[in-house]
């Protein structure tokens, strides 16, 4: 039912398209390269945000670098990188930022969870396609490119010239996990040449903005596919989508038709004038529970709530206005980790927020990130789920 009533035009079936890889048998007896079935052990595998964590990647600030001007940041900070594009974000800060994320990594390890890290690469370099010119961003947020559904890794194409070729920093890591028995596979990358973008952008106001996202209308054109993994929910078979600013119908496309017919791709929107990222607007915290932030309501919730969800509204943040957020909205505060349905990890200035989970009894593990989250995210965009101890279910039939 809900297949039926999320989509529009996107809504048909479609064969599924998933490549198939196998590990490769380091065994055979003769010159000839067997294969062999994804073993059991394969370290790679999560179907949703809250079965037992158990491996995680988490992002790196090392060397991260304000990212060229870009029409869907936030218009407060629009001077910030305008002065600042191409250079490194405040030295004093980046130091905060890179010391809570090590304190974050080491509370993840003494709950039992295995960390992986991403390699340091120096983001300040400019590079030149046939389409365009940029310098990096960073390796922070390995949620924004990284997503794991079942055993298989997927990369994401991005949107941002500046993101062409963060990919590299998990580069590494993604053979390991492939030489291990992941599936690996790398969606089309787009050129991001001029016509992937409304030039007319930027649009000088949020109400304009809200008209021209209730009609569907947002800096990236329909070009060719592109997507940020961050755009994406995952719930077992059923798997939630935004249009986004940088996250195309094409690109949502591609994913339904390379997931389908094990899983079920379902488009939702919000009430949301630069929609960039689910997750600090809808986050699925347990099987029939969902995080939905009261400034960006969900125009599909009452789906939600006849299906029997749980739907919470988050209480307001508490982060002060002073606080720099160059790359994010206040409500990071929602953007927590399920390390399984009765433990997350929260801000530890957030009480508000602590407090609703504690009286849905749910632990809390208490993690001071504020510097980190001036770089874009919360706990959930800097990790990416590696592996959680669970099967594939539906929770939404």
């Amino acid at each position: 039912k809900l297949g039926r009533v999320f989509t529009g035009w996107v809504q048909r079936s479609f064969q599924s398209t998933q490549a198939a890889t196998a590990s490769q048998n380091t065994c055979a007896a003769d010159d000839n390269k067997a294969t062999s079935p994804v073993p059991k052990d394969c370290p790679v595998c999560s179907y949703n945000e809250w079965d037992p964590l158990e491996e995680v990647i988490v992002g790196r600030a090392e060397n991260a670098c304000v990212p060229p001007f870009s029409a869907n940041t936030y218009e407060k900070y629009w001077g910030f990188y305008q002065k600042f594009g191409g250079q490194s974000f405040p030295k004093d800060h980046l130091k905060k930022a890179i010391a809570e994320i090590e304190e974050m990594c080491n509370i993840l390890k003494k709950e039992g969870v295995i960390v992986k890290r991403p390699d340091p690469i120096d983001w300040s370099v400019k590079y030149k396609t046939p389409d365009f010119e940029s310098t990096g961003m960073y390796a922070a947020m390995p949620r924004d490119i990284l997503l794991v559904v079942g055993n298989e890794i997927i990369e994401a194409p991005m949107a941002w010239r500046a993101r062409f070729f963060e990919y590299r920093a998990y580069r590494r890591i993604i053979k390991d996990y492939f030489n291990a028995g992941a599936k690996w596979t790398t969606a089309p990358k787009p050129t991001m040449a001029d016509e992937l973008y409304d030039q007319d952008y930027p649009i000088r106001s949020v109400e304009d903005r809200h008209k021209l996202a209730a009609q569907g209308k947002f800096v990236t054109t329909e070009f060719e596919p592109c997507f940020d993994a961050a755009d994406f929910m995952r719930a077992g078979r059923d798997i939630f989508v935004q249009r986004s600013q940088v996250t195309n119908y094409m690109g949502i496309e591609w994913m339904r038709r390379h997931l389908a017919p094990d899983y079920r791709v379902h488009i939702i929107s919000f009430k949301d004038p630069n929609p960039m990222h689910i997750d600090a607007t809808f986050n699925i915290i347990g099987p029939g529970l969902v995080l939905s932030n009261p400034d960006r309501p969900c125009h599909q919730i009452e789906l939600f709530k006849k299906a029997g969800w749980t739907v919470i509204r988050p209480p307001v943040p508490l982060i002060p206005d002073d606080h720099p957020l160059w790359m994010s909205s206040k409500w990071l505060s929602m953007n927590v980790l399920m390390l399984d349905e009765k433990r997350v990890m929260v801000d530890a200035n957030e009480t508000s927020i602590q407090k609703m989970f504690e009286n849905l009894g749910i632990s809390t593990i208490k993690v001071n990130i504020r510097h980190a989250n001036s770089l874009g995210g919360g706990f959930h965009c800097w990790t990416c789920d590696i592996r959680r101890r669970g099967t594939l279910q539906s929770y939404f039939d």
